[in-house]
Formats: structure tokens, sequence, C-alpha cells
């Protein structure tokens, strides 16, 4: 599914919803290791951005954005409106992150 196909907005420009297929999602479970709890709490002394954290959110964004993508596409979308990220905490040092939109086949205006 191409990126542009993709959007957090309810509409598309230059397309029109001919199906809504529903909602899909891609979803993460991850926990720090204690590596990277020793390298974060080292970071977080010297102050300033927190390079080890945020490739850990970085990385598991994307992977739940593709997951997301995968689920629309093998449910027949052609593309994703309304998307949007949540992340719990489900229990100290372990996190869910989802990505969640709506599914929809679209056709030119």
């Amino acid at each position: 599914m191409k990126n542009d196909m993709i959007t957090t907005g309810l509409t598309l420009p230059g397309y029109r919803i001919v199906r809504n297929i529903g909602v899909v999602r891609g979803i993460r479970v991850r926990s720090r290791s204690i590596v990277g709890n020793l390298f974060g709490g080292l970071q977080a002394l010297l102050g300033g951005n927190i390079t080890v954290y945020t490739t850990l959110c970085d990385e598991t964004r994307s992977e739940t954005y593709h997951l997301m993508c995968h689920h629309a596409e093998h449910n027949g979308a052609n593309a994703i409106i309304g998307m949007r990220y949540d992340a719990t905490e489900v229990m100290a040092g372990l996190t869910e992150v989802l990505c969640y939109g709506t599914a929809v086949i679209v056709e030119p205006e």
C-alpha cells in the first residue's frame, strides 16, 4: 500500500470512498532491555534526547504501521483513513503500541 493512500484525515483528496472494509490495526508489546535501561539511564543523567528510547519508540511505531498496512491489504483495502497511534503501559517496563485506522477501497474522483 502506498504511503500517500494512508491519512489521519477522514477523506483522501482526489478520491472517493466506494467501500468501507473496517478497522485495521498493528500491535506490538515491547519491553526495555536491561542494557537499554542502563544506557537510557546514563543518557538521562546527561539530559537531552534519550536516543536509546527514541530509537526503540521509532522502530516500534514503524513495525505497528507496517502491520496495520499488511492487515488492510490482506482484507482487500487500497487505502486507510483515520490512522492513529496509541500506547499504553501494560505494566512497569512493558508497553503496548497500537497503530490503527479504517481500511477502505477508494477510486479516483
